[in-house]
């Protein structure tokens, strides 16, 4: 991730405070044994209204009744588990929600999947899936009963981008993002994806803009936190960065290029190396995840890429022609690049820029006075 987003507080976390208090307050003490009713919710008076409205009202809309059933059917498998059990999903919720920790693999945070529900609680795990991979939709979201005390998506995505003003893809840095003047969203990724981690399908930290490219294409059902699975099939935890990390850091990306034959430029001739070594674990899961390598190499050999090149060979025969009136020597050029690289790397994708030039640099493309234009 090149860079991290600014986490916008917003009325939509209301829709996760619901969440906690059905889980801790209302599913953990099934077994007490109390009749289920909206009368369980009192502490969340909201909550209250709204699983009254969906229980009860003569004209609840259907998606809100499948709620009501679906909480309630949790209920009823909470009932009979012992409490061991049920401190053990407690540590499942908590882990799976503290999103910082788990990228950061900490094992104070126990992250849990379905599959762990599912070998000792095949029927509790399959309702919890079919209640958490549907909570985040717009089906559940957009009634009335909700809406008007969460707010929608789509005032959250305005305020997250009204502060997260890159425009730009974190994941990648070379796509642009639908921002608050288009009339139209980025889809929100669910980073630890819902149909392999329960209870956190609406967690607003676990709920990152990103680009068509990395969600779908990309990243698609990957899990980030685990490894590929090896030959003998077994799959590791790894570190991932935390999408609204207050850390401050920066992604190196230095380019070399095997040879100067720009126009016969292929994949095997570009090497890519990233830094800082402190954060090696997080930049390889990155680049598995989202395909950086392929897709750098890419852009270094489109025809973007080649523009640029042209850019500077235009800049120097121009410097030359009118002795210095227009132009600029290459060196000039070069240090403008840097700089532009190093103030607003991601604007123009003026990091990969940069770093083409200087490896074109490296491997002796500037040494001709002039260039004629790229055929």
């Amino acid at each position: 991730m090149l860079f991290a987003y600014t986490y916008v507080p917003h009325q939509l976390e209301k829709m996760q405070e619901f969440i906690d208090y059905i889980f801790f307050e209302v599913w953990c003490n099934a077994p007490i044994g109390l009749t289920f009713h909206p009368n369980l919710f009192v502490g969340k008076p909201e909550l209250q209204d709204v699983m009254s409205e969906f229980g009860f009202s003569a004209k609840a809309p259907e998606r809100g009744k499948i709620f009501y059933k679906d909480v309630k059917a949790i209920y009823e498998d909470f009932a009979s588990l012992s409490a061991n059990k049920i401190d053990q999903l407690k540590e499942f919720y908590r882990g799976n929600n503290d999103l910082e920790k788990v990228c950061a693999n900490d094992p104070a945070a126990q992250l849990a999947r379905y599959a762990d529900i599912t070998a000792t609680h095949p029927v509790l795990s399959k309702h919890l899936a079919e209640f958490f991979k549907d909570l985040y939709s717009q089906s559940l979201l957009g009634l009335a009963a909700l809406k008007s005390k969460i707010g929608s998506i789509d005032e959250h995505y305005k305020a997250f981008t009204t502060t997260n003003k890159s425009g730009k893809c974190p994941y990648c840095g070379i796509s642009r993002l639908l921002g608050r003047d288009n009339t139209r969203r980025e889809a929100y990724d669910h980073y630890l994806p819902k149909a392999i981690y329960p209870f956190n399908s609406i967690n607003f930290k676990n709920l990152i803009p990103t680009c068509y490219h990395c969600n779908s294409s990309y990243k698609g059902s990957k899990d980030p936190a685990y490894t590929p699975k090896d030959t003998a099939g077994a799959v590791s935890r790894r570190k991932i960065f935390y999408p609204f990390s207050t850390e401050k850091y920066r992604i190196e990306l230095r380019i070399l290029l095997g040879h100067g034959d720009i126009e016969n430029l292929a994949f095997e001739d570009i090497k890519l190396s990233f830094g800082p070594p402190e954060l090696a674990e997080q930049i390889d899961t990155w680049k598995d995840v989202y395909g950086i390598e392929e897709r750098y190499r890419a852009e270094l050999c489109s025809e973007d890429a080649k523009d640029w090149l042209e850019q500077v060979f235009t800049a120097k025969r121009l410097h030359i022609e009118t002795e210095g009136v227009k132009g600029s020597l290459l060196e000039d050029f070069l240090e403008e690049v840097a700089c532009h690289a190093s103030n607003s790397p991601y604007a123009n994708s003026n990091f990969l820029k940069h770093g083409f030039l200087e490896a074109c640099k490296a491997v002796g493309i500037f040494n001709a006075v002039v260039k004629a234009n790229i055929a």
